[in-house]
């Protein structure tokens, strides 16, 4: 196959899309997104199949627990693509959005209005849930999206991509709207990273090689949504049993993500209260603990797999039940910490003081900065946005769960009476 011709197909054909979709009424994308919500429905057994051979070949590839959760589509999961469909078919249409109008002395209006993006080209990993809530958001943001995911769920994503397709069809909008690619050689990413004339922007959804690799080949705007490194400071001021139960969520709850805690700073003051609790509570969970001296010599009688940390481990997106733990003596080493070592993606500090609260979310350098709760929260579907391309660690066009809004950007519109310019 002449894989950049390919590529140039799907590309044109999303294109085309993308400019039938400016004139697409609300109600006409709500529509594609309740046919979208049947189809899924009505072919659960036909996903689940086809995910179950996804699941068999990674397996044979001895893929890590983190791996296999990130790929399986379980009933539940099923239905939260079902309802994503739902609450994002329930939010408020960004397009047209005025954002901004004023009147110049000779009378001419300017508007500033939101507009879609264009066409979206999404390069992601083992998560083919990816497939729903990218197309439901590009669709109601008036966006085309062209999906390029991982050969580790292909028969997953072609499955997904030709309901979603399917149900498009049936709203009377263009089923181009949504372009799969079905092949997983690696030069189709190149192609579709050089696709100027056609993708306005690229969003890549993977590991560290991935992003390296897609920024420095693309000749198209990148929004990345990369590593989630986070962290969890327990202040010295915090609420012992709170602290312990936002660092065991934001480690525990599902560790193989991106907004999971990968390391927890400890204020000096509480330590000796706090660690004892924090490690019998890691350790029923099977935790292992990675620790510098001072928490070693804390927790020297505490059962459960505990090791030495080293700089490395404090650089590491684990995904897995692994975490690094490190005594600080002030906010302030707890803040220089997370943003040598950080992402810039989420990161929580528990304490009941609401100065050193809003001095830490001021200071630490993050996407997402929290106060008191776990960093799974971090999440564009807990933040009321029905769903998210993905979390931005940038600091352009967004930042943070990138969901409606961050589809769209402005352009000014003005309106005049047939002034002329002198």
């Amino acid at each position: 196959m002449d894989l950049e011709k390919y590529m140039a197909e799907k590309a044109k054909r999303a294109r085309e899309a993308s400019y039938a979709l400016l004139g697409a009424a609300t109600a006409e994308k709500d529509k594609a997104l309740s046919f979208i919500a049947e189809e899924i429905e009505k072919n659960r057994d036909i996903i689940k199949k086809e995910n179950a051979k996804d699941l068999e070949t990674a397996k044979k590839k001895k893929r890590k627990d983190a791996f296999i959760d990130r790929l399986t589509l379980t009933d539940k999961r099923i239905d939260t693509m079902i309802k994503n469909c739902a609450d994002i078919k329930g939010l408020k249409d960004p397009v047209g959005e005025v954002t901004r109008e004023w009147t110049r002395p000779n009378g001419l209006k300017i508007t500033k209005k939101r507009m879609p993006l264009g066409v979206v080209g999404i390069i992601f990993e083992a998560r083919p849930n990816v497939c729903v809530e990218a197309s439901a958001l590009t669709l109601k943001s008036g966006n085309a999206v062209i999906l390029r995911g991982g050969s580790d769920a292909v028969n997953s994503n072609i499955c997904l991509g030709n309901i979603i397709r399917d149900g498009i069809k049936k709203a009377g909008l263009p089923e181009s709207a949504v372009e799969v690619i079905e092949e997983t050689d690696r030069e189709t990413i190149l192609h579709l990273v050089k696709a100027k004339e056609f993708v306005d922007v690229i969003i890549p959804r993977g590991g560290v090689e991935l992003i390296r690799f897609i920024e420095e080949n693309s000749v198209i705007p990148v929004i990345r949504h990369d590593a989630g490194i986070c962290h969890v400071y327990a202040d010295k001021e915090a609420d012992i049993h709170m602290a312990v139960n936002i660092a065991f969520n934001s480690k525990v709850q599902r560790p193989g993500v991106c907004n999971a805690a990968e390391t927890l700073l400890v204020h000096k003051d509480i330590a000796g209260e706090f660690m004892p609790e924090m490690a019998e509570k890691f350790a029923g969970a099977g935790v292992e603990m990675r620790v510098d001296k001072d928490i070693k010599e804390i927790i020297k009688n505490a059962k459960g797999n505990i090791r030495a940390v080293n700089e490395d481990d404090f650089k590491k997106e684990h995904l897995a039940l692994v975490i690094s733990v490190k005594k600080v003596n002030s906010l302030e080493e707890a803040v220089a910490h997370i943003n040598k070592y950080g992402s810039h993606h989420t990161d929580s500090i528990v304490t009941e003081n609401p100065e050193t609260a809003e001095k830490f979310l001021t200071l630490v350098d993050s996407a997402d900065c929290f106060h008191n709760c776990s960093t799974r929260f971090s999440d564009g579907y807990e933040y009321g946005l029905g769903a998210e391309m993905g979390i931005s660690n940038q600091k352009l066009h967004v930042r943070g769960p990138m969901a409606l809004e961050g589809l769209t950007s402005e352009k000014f519109v003005v309106y005049g009476a047939g002034q002329i310019r002198e």
